[in-house]
């Protein structure tokens, strides 16, 4: 798992030696993390997924180091602001792990989409105020798009949830149930085709 540090305020991580510095090696067994159930996982995956789905953008804002899975963690965000002192870097083969997915495949597309900023937490709060001003069907969707390529099928399942949810609420959407509930064939010819 990653780093068990409190988060700090506004969801920067607390202090600013580290943000994240991967799998603690002292709880990592044979086969993974091992938690109190004594059984090995490698939890963050399902974090990462989560990251990767939320219909709203994610800011990592990094102060100190992002190294390991902390490294990997910025980058399956969406929008990584850096520190003056942050340190990006993969530490998993010194202590014999790796990230086959997200963090191979991540890294040589996203080298040089770190932003820096010296104000992190003012400035980001400000941008991320912005962003959220937005329409939030938008957001999702646009988020599930720029994903859907580097997901592969997983991808495409997401954003055409995303359509389907989107479908649901049109009129259009609500004649095939209607009509079903109704128990007569649905009149779809009221509705305009697009080119």
């Amino acid at each position: 798992m990653v780093s068990g540090r409190p988060r700090g305020r506004n969801g920067a991580g607390a202090g600013t030696q580290a943000f994240c510095s991967g799998g603690d090696q002292s709880v990592r067994g044979r086969g993974g993390y091992v938690g109190e159930d004594a059984v090995p996982r490698l939890n963050v995956l399902d974090l990462q997924i989560q990251i990767r789905r939320l219909p709203k953008p994610v800011v990592a804002m990094v102060a100190g180091y992002a190294v390991g899975g902390g490294h990997i963690l910025h980058m399956v965000c969406d929008l990584t602001i850096a520190a003056d002192n942050a340190v990006f870097g993969q530490t998993g083969p010194k202590v014999g792990s790796f990230d086959a997915g997200y963090g191979s495949t991540h890294m040589a597309h996203l080298v040089g989409e770190v932003v820096p900023l010296a104000e992190l937490e003012t400035e980001t709060l400000v941008w991320c105020r912005e962003m959220l001003r937005n329409s939030p069907t938008a957001l999702r969707v646009l988020k599930s798009a720029l994903n859907a390529a580097e997901d592969g099928q997983a991808g495409i399942q997401e954003l055409g949830g995303n359509a389907t949810m989107l479908f649901y609420q049109t009129e259009e959407g609500n004649e095939g149930r209607q009509a079903y509930m109704d128990k007569r064939p649905p009149d779809f010819s009221k509705f305009t085709r697009l080119p």
